[in-house]
């Protein structure tokens, strides 16, 4: 798929030193998708998907890799040939936008990430089964140059309140090459260990990205270990993987939209203080466990797809933003000029024009 240029609206461009902006951009389309249009950035850590979900070959590059995660989970998710991507261990992530700004409308959770968390059917009284949950950053395109350059802030999820003084905001990692053979890391708590290789699922490709460089770290906030082993008798036996209750990307069937969809709202800065945003252009999703499992592996992030929730509401408030006046133009507009075309500093008695028009002041 061939990304479109993102074309910035030009009263946003000539009056950007002046105004502070609030509109942000579409693309030039008579009609717009409400579906992820291209992925910009896709850096996996090590994983027992990478290298096959999607498929690397010998020669692709950082640029060939992002246009297959776009053909796998850019636009509807009725396409016959949708699929989705893996984020491998913690940190690895993938950015990608829309083709157009999501707006941040007061009282509704405005878009929606597509995973592949499953409820456990041995254990179904039980919250949980497959949640991998995904960490999930937005930004806001502010230079309106259509590139993941602006600053960016993390949605604040269920986990900043349900295990407080268990979330580590500040968790770092480095996984190091190890051709076809378990991948080591370390981390900035003193930790290490491996990406388990799990041959016995049939994933015999080589696990270490093959177009990254070695020596592969990431930061971020890192979230509590959410697998558990529940036993009921002398076959009821499975590692269960619990839900969080809002804010992350894989965490919840995909059947509940209300838990797989996000409030711009919810974003934070870097102290954890909440960031207005009117408008976001670009979305992040990195791995926010650090976990393996007997039997499953590493935990990892898979994304299938995202949507505006609120399309034309989006649209609406671009427009609207992007209506408004500068204020070169409005004193251009309110100057009061004589006869002879020349701007006077207040009315006279006579004929003057104002707003293209003449009137008398007596």
């Amino acid at each position: 798929m061939k990304r479109p240029a993102i074309a910035a609206l030009t009263c946003l461009i000539a009056f950007a030193a002046v105004l502070p902006i609030q509109a942000q951009q579409m693309t030039d389309d008579a009609d717009h998708s409400p579906y992820l249009l291209a992925v910009d950035e896709y850096v996996p850590a090590p994983g027992q998907f990478v290298n096959d979900l999607p498929v690397w070959e010998p020669g692709d590059d950082a640029a060939r890799m992002a246009a297959k995660c776009t053909e796998a989970i850019a636009g509807d998710y009725a396409d016959q040939d949708h699929s989705m991507i893996t984020l491998g261990g913690y940190g690895g992530y993938v950015t990608f936008h829309f083709d157009h700004s999501i707006a941040n409308i007061s009282g509704q959770r405005d878009f929606y990430i597509l995973g592949n968390a499953i409820q456990s059917a041995m254990f179904p009284d039980i919250l949980g089964g497959s949640s991998e949950p995904g960490i999930i950053m937005v930004s806001k395109d502010e230079n309106h140059n259509g590139v993941p350059d602006d600053p960016w802030y993390e949605i604040s999820g269920s986990a900043d309140v349900d295990s407080v003084g268990k979330v580590d905001y500040a968790y770092s990692i480095t996984y190091r090459r190890n051709p076809m053979k378990e991948i080591p890391w370390t981390d900035n708590r003193g930790e290490s260990g491996v990406i388990k290789r799990m041959d016995a699922f049939q994933h015999t490709q080589e696990y270490y990205p093959g177009w990254l460089d070695d020596n592969l770290t990431f930061s971020g906030t890192r979230l509590p270990q959410n697998a558990w082993y529940f036993e009921q008798g002398k076959y009821k036996k499975q590692w269960v993987l619990l839900f969080l209750r809002y804010g992350y990307a894989d965490n919840l069937p995909n059947s509940d939209e209300e838990g797989c969809s996000i409030d711009i709202s919810w974003a934070v800065d870097e102290n954890r203080q909440p960031k207005n945003l009117d408008f976001i252009d670009f979305i992040r999703i990195y791995n926010g466990m650090n976990q393996t499992v007997p039997q499953l592996g590493e935990t990892s992030t898979e994304v299938a797809g995202a949507h505006d929730l609120h399309l034309e509401a989006s649209l609406d408030a671009i427009r609207t933003a992007t209506a408004i006046v500068s204020p070169v133009q409005s004193a251009q507009q309110s100057a009061l000029y004589n006869l002879q075309g020349q701007r006077v500093s207040r009315a006279y008695r006579g004929i003057c024009i104002k707003n293209g028009k003449q009137f008398v002041n007596k």
